[in-house]
C-alpha cells in the first residue's frame, strides 16, 4: 500500500520546509487565538483533506446528504472552485455549472429539495444560509478541512488509501499541504477509496500507522458503480446499463478529475479493452480538447463507446464538437461511497446524532438538558471531548 500513487522529489525537500514553517506560522496563529475561528449555533459538518487531489470529497457529502435530508433541512456550502462568479450564491433551478462550479452543480442536479450554495468566505456563506432559511438544521461544508476560519461541530478528514498522509511529504515535494499533525484537528478519519478485498491485517496496520487520539474515529470506505446512465438520451439508440455490458466493447475512459487511478483500477477488470483519456481536475473542456477526444474515439475499433464522471458531465454537455456517434455512445458512471467493516450504521448514528442533539430545530437541542454536561455531545462552543476506541 506505501506509496502506491505517491511520488516525492526528493530535490524539492528544501522548499518543502519553507513551506512547511509558512503553514505552521498559520496554525499557530489560530491555535493561540490571534486568529479566530467562529462556531454558529447551526450544526456544521465539514469534509476536507490535507492533500492536493481528489480523496473523494464530492462522493462523501452526497453520502452525508443522503443520510440526512430525509430526517432534517440540509444545506451544502462548497467555495465554488473555478466558477465564473463571486460571493455568495445559492443555486436555483436556472443556475448554470459556470456560475457554482461543476461540483455544486452536480449536487444541485441530484438532490432538488437541499440547498446548495457557494462562497469563498465560508463564515459568510453559513451567515447567509442561516437568513435566508430560519428553519436550517445543518450546513455541510465541502472541502473545508483546512478552512479554519469556521470552527465545525464535526470536522471529517478524508484519507486517499493509495495515497496514505503518513507517507507523504509537504508541497511541493509530496502531496501534503500542511504537515502530517493536520490531521489531529478532525473528529472522524475516513481512509477512501479502498480495495473491497482490503484484508483484515491491513485494517490493523493502517489503524495502527495512523496514529489517532482517542476523541478521533477512524472509517473505511470503499466506492461502488451505479448503473450506467446515458449522457445524450435522445441520441442512444442502444441498451447498455450496466458495466457488465462493456466487456467486449473498446472503451474511452474520459476523465477529468482529481485522482482517477481508483477508477482505472475498478474498471479494469470489468472492461477489456479500456483506454483512459486523463485531463486535469475541473479540467474546462475547449475547442482543441474535443476534438482530441474525437479522434481518439474514432481512432478505437468497433463496437466501441466513453465512459465519464458524473462531474466531467456537467462541463461535458454543454460543449460544442462532440461527434453524433459519440453522443449515441456516451455514459455517465454515478459512482457512491460505501463503508466496510460494517461501519455504516456506526458512522450513520454518529452523524445523525450530532444534528439531532444540536439543531436549533430539534426538541432535544432545546430541552432544558442543554445546560448539563454531555455525554458525547459535539458542540462548537467548546473543546472536543468524545472518546472512541479505534478496533
Amino acid at each position: 500500500m506505501e506509496g502506491d500513487f505517491i511520488k516525492i522529489n526528493k530535490w524539492l525537500l528544501p522548499l518543502s520546509w519553507c513551506y512547511g514553517v509558512g503553514v505552521k506560522l498559520r496554525n499557530l496563529l489560530f491555535e493561540t487565538g490571534v486568529l479566530k475561528s467562529r462556531s454558529f449555533q447551526v450544526p456544521v459538518i465539514a469534509v476536507g483533506n490535507i492533500t492536493v487531489g481528489g480523496t473523494g470529497k464530492t462522493p462523501h457529502v452526497e453520502y452525508l446528504v443522503r443520510v440526512l435530508k430525509d430526517s432534517f433541512k440540509v444545506a451544502v456550502l462548497s467555495r465554488g472552485y473555478k466558477r465564473d462568479s463571486k460571493g455568495f450564491i445559492i443555486a436555483g433551478s436556472d443556475t448554470s455549472m459556470h456560475m457554482i462550479g461543476d461540483e455544486p452543480y452536480q449536487m444541485k442536479e441530484k438532490f432538488k429539495n437541499v440547498t446548495i450554495a457557494v462562497d469563498k468566505n465560508r463564515c459568510h456563506g453559513i451567515e447567509r444560509l442561516v437568513e435566508n432559511d430560519k428553519k436550517l438544521d445543518v450546513v455541510l461544508l465541502d472541502d473545508a478541512f483546512q478552512h479554519r476560519y469556521v470552527k465545525p461541530g464535526i470536522n471529517i478528514l478524508l484519507v486517499d488509501y493509495h495515497r496514505l498522509i503518513i507517507y507523504d511529504t509537504l508541497l511541493p515535494a509530496g502531496r501534503l499541504r500542511e504537515p502530517l499533525q493536520g490531521k489531529d484537528r478532525a473528529d472522524i478519519v475516513i481512509v477512501t477509496k479502498c480495495p473491497k478485498d482490503l484484508k483484515p491485517m491491513e485494517y490493523r496496520v493502517i489503524t495502527k500507522a495512523m496514529s489517532l487520539y482517542p476523541y478521533q474515529r477512524l472509517f473505511f470506505s470503499t466506492l461502488e458503480y451505479d448503473n450506467l446512465r446515458a449522457m445524450f438520451p435522445d441520441a442512444h439508440n442502444n441498451k447498455i446499463q450496466q458495466l457488465s455490458d462493456l466487456q467486449d466493447h473498446h472503451t474511452l475512459l474520459l476523465t477529468g478529475i482529481g485522482s482517477p487511478q481508483q477508477l482505472e483500477h475498478d474498471l479494469s477488470p470489468v472492461i477489456t479493452h479500456l483506454t483512459p483519456l486523463t485531463f486535469a481536475d475541473h479540467h474546462q473542456f475547449r475547442k482543441k480538447d474535443i476534438q482530441l477526444i474525437n479522434e481518439t474515439f474514432n481512432a478505437l475499433p468497433s463496437p466501441r463507446c466513453i465512459i465519464t464522471t458524473e462531474k466531467d458531465m456537467t462541463r461535458l454537455k454543454d460543449t460544442e464538437g462532440l461527434s453524433e456517434e459519440i453522443k449515441k455512445n456516451l455514459y455517465v458512471l454515478p459512482v457512491r461511497v460505501k463503508f466496510m467493516q460494517d461501519q455504516e450504521e456506526l458512522f450513520n448514528q454518529q452523524i445523525i446524532g450530532y444534528v439531532r442533539k444540536n439543531s436549533r430545530n430539534s426538541i432535544l437541542a432545546q430541552s432544558k438538558d442543554d445546560n448539563k454536561p454531555d455525554n458525547g455531545n459535539y458542540s462548537g462552543d467548546r473543546p472536543r471531548t468524545i472518546s472512541f476506541r479505534n478496533n
